[in-house]
């Protein structure tokens, strides 16, 4: 039993998993390696996006471009597919279509059409732009007719569906190489996403994003052994409360308050207490103290002025948890509140004024960081600690996390969540509507409750951030900081409520989102039974 839960937990992680440009390459070859023809792969693919767009288009003139690669050679499947149904198909050809090898060729020689050469004339009379030009290996600027023809697709504002990636768009950075990539309406990649789908820009330039089956099995990733993954339930647990259990079992957070911007630590402890903490203790300035006493009953006060007023406290409690910074201004003493916060030894969550009092020596933080310890910077607040890194967001919180041995939260529309080891979540179901001040602080004490509750740091940054963010979704246009933890109780309900059930589905990972189940499909079902 406990086997068969272990191998259920897996399977259902890997359906979260993200591969990188090279991994995706590994598992096409894995799939070859185990008698999956290549030109089987295109034929699924192509005919996975052609049906992708019979379902969302009524007929019409159809622009198909073709690059010189295999993304070239989808592009000729779904012309063929398409002009069998009946679609006016205009396909033309980046190149000469004799330079054509292997895979694309093939499928080539399949097309009986009109192949043109590529052109502003291409566009003509078509709405719909089928982009199989450029995919995710591409690690140059567009340039050329290619280029040309890319910004009259823009400027036009013609319907875009993007094979695998919109051409331009690089598959790991999810930059537009150069500032030029098209925007789409619909991108179909195959298998499994790429970082670009979710890492902005390239997650607004693919529009809708379709995961089509194009029949490599999910048996492939055991030995890619991917390390980026989308987030979603599937990937953490919330700890639950059980009969036996008393308000310390549930866990005690502590959260250093200051004595200006107080609104920090009450949103941040309000989101601790409905994350499921069971105690919460906030340590502030004397002259701070009956503000935080008189805004909720249900929250300790203590006084706390300077970091031996920390350490003392924190010898004589029954903490699990700390938070720290939120609301902190960055000072020499609030370096010493943290530096006492850290010799404590347990799970820290450090936010805004705890990171930012150490900009001018960063390696007086870093040396004393742990574990269980999860930082929580926006972009600006990284820089002040690692610098400005020409590198893509999934690098830099990466890099920040094995510099740092800690867990780091990378805010933004496309928080990243990194561990020391190497394993990153990508976070893509965050509204627009979180930017809205004290946002921060909310998922702040989101994480400390969870951590006080014994969960991991990886786990808790990872589930408080999807929280955090579905929160916002349910609430919509018009919510500020102060709705979002009175929120999350429907959230946790429905979450523990799915997971109960055994229920699983992909829209817990990410919004715009489906998985497509096409040719590929039947062909891993005739190679089953031809192996038993």
């Amino acid at each position: 039993m406990e086997r068969e839960k272990k191998s259920t937990m897996e399977s259902s992680r890997l359906s979260s998993a993200v591969l990188t440009v090279a991994q995706m390459y590994q598992a096409e070859k894995a799939a070859i390696d185990m008698g999956i023809p290549g030109s089987f792969l295109m034929e699924a693919a192509g005919f996975a996006i052609a049906k992708t767009v019979q379902r969302h288009y009524s007929k019409q003139p159809v622009a198909i471009l073709c690059g010189p690669g295999n993304n070239g050679g989808d592009g000729f499947v779904v012309a063929r597919w398409l002009a069998k149904a009946g679609w006016m198909v205009r396909l033309s050809l980046l190149g000469q279509r004799e330079f054509l090898q292997g895979d694309a060729a093939a499928a080539a020689a399949r097309w009986d059409g009109a192949v043109m050469p590529l052109s502003e004339k291409s566009l003509k009379g078509c709405a719909i732009v089928i982009d199989a030009l450029f995919g995710i290996g591409l690690t140059r600027p567009l340039a050329g007719v290619a280029r040309t023809v890319i910004e009259l697709i823009n400027k036009k504002k013609l319907s875009v569906i993007a094979v695998d990636v919109p051409s331009g768009l690089h598959g790991d950075a999810g930059e537009a190489l150069d500032g030029l990539a098209p925007q789409a309406a619909l991108t179909v990649t195959f298998f499994r996403p790429k970082p670009a789908h979710f890492l902005f820009p390239g997650r607004s330039l693919c529009g809708a994003l379709i995961v089509a089956d194009i029949g490599i099995p999910d048996s492939v990733l055991n030995k890619i052994s991917p390390q980026i993954f989308v987030n979603g339930p599937d990937l953490w647990h919330i700890p639950l409360p059980i009969p036996s259990d008393h308000k310390y079992k549930r866990g005690h957070v502590i959260a250093v308050g200051g004595s200006l911007m107080t609104g920090a630590v009450r949103l941040a402890t309000r989101a601790a207490r409905r994350a499921g903490a069971g105690l919460l203790t906030i340590a502030a300035p004397q002259a701070a103290l009956s503000l935080y006493a008189m805004d909720t009953p249900g929250v300790i006060v203590i006084s706390c002025e300077t970091a031996d007023d920390l350490r003392i406290l924190l010898s004589n409690s029954r903490c699990n948890a700390l938070l720290i910074g939120p609301g902190m201004v960055p000072s020499a003493g609030t370096c010493a509140t943290v530096i006492a916060a850290l010799d404590s030894g347990l799970p820290c969550v450090l936010d805004a004024g705890a990171l930012t009092s150490f900009a001018n020596d960063p390696p007086v933080l870093f040396s004393r960081l742990y574990a269980s310890c999860v930082l929580t910077p926006h972009d600006g607040e990284y820089a002040s600690l690692f610098g400005k890194r020409a590198c893509s967001r999934l690098e830099r919180a990466r890099i920040a996390a094995q510099l740092t041995g800690a867990v780091v939260l990378l805010k933004g529309s496309d928080t990243v969540i990194a561990a020391p080891e190497e394993q990153t979540v990508i976070n893509a179901n965050a509204p627009p509507t979180l930017a809205t001040a004290g946002a921060g602080d909310v998922l702040a004490g989101l994480i400390c409750g969870l951590l006080a509750q014994g969960m991991d740091s990886f786990s808790a940054a990872c589930a408080a951030s999807w929280l955090h963010a579905e929160s916002a979704t349910r609430l919509g246009v018009g919510l500020v900081a102060e709705d979002l933890p009175e929120a999350l109780p429907d959230v946790l309900q429905t979450v523990t409520s799915r997971k109960k059930n055994g229920s699983q589905s992909r829209s817990w990972h990410f919004r715009n989102t489906s998985r497509t189940r096409g040719i590929g499909s039947s062909l891993s079902s005739r190679i089953s039974q031809a192996r038993e």
